[in-house]
């Protein structure tokens, strides 16, 4: 698993050491930034907060930092998938742009007073527990996103998302992508 594009293009990252945790593969992160890079809709990545939730490995926020995000929160709490998320982001030496809070993105603690809120949200739960829908309430009550953050979520095909109009939907393999944005 590799940094797909930006000033860490081509950096290595180490994946968590047990079968819960199901890293986005290179070829649908490089999908998933294409599409928010080049579709009618896109933000520029410069400069944005970005939120990963059900981090992982952290792939995904790093990939965002890697291309010109400001800053990444993650959410994670799978001890090993925390591990190599700590491990990663030490190795790109993004620290001093990273905050890794090691709770559930289902139910979030409430942010540090000095959090700005997310525009860019990324969400991989685990297939088959619906947790899209159930994560997005707290996030936004809560106020770790704002009220019309993009939404990029991997799912499996057949996990329930909240009804919306998709800005985009692909799918990879047993995953599909979903692009949305929330109503502010």
């Amino acid at each position: 698993m590799r940094i797909v594009a930006g000033i860490w293009r081509g950096r290595t990252l180490q994946a968590p050491r047990n079968s819960t945790t199901r890293p986005t593969a290179d070829r649908v992160r490089q999908a998933l930034f294409d599409m928010l890079a080049h579709a009618p809709w896109a933000e520029p990545l410069e400069g944005c907060h970005v939120l990963d939730a059900f981090a992982g490995s952290g792939a995904l926020g790093l990939e965002a930092l890697s291309r010109g995000a400001e800053r990444a929160v993650f959410l994670e709490t799978d001890r090993s998938a925390l591990a190599a998320l700590r491990s990663n982001i030490a190795s790109l030496g993004a620290a001093p742009c990273c905050t890794v809070f090691p709770r559930d993105a289902t139910a979030p603690p409430h942010p540090p007073p000095d959090h700005v809120p997310c525009r860019l949200v990324f969400l991989d739960p685990p297939y088959g527990h619906d947790m899209v829908a159930r994560s997005l309430p707290p996030l936004l009550q809560k106020r770790w996103i704002t009220s019309d953050a993009l939404i990029a979520a991997e799912t499996g095909r057949e996990d329930t998302l909240p009804a919306t109009s998709f800005l985009a939907e692909r799918p990879h393999g047993v995953a599909r992508v979903s692009i949305w944005r929330l109503a502010g």
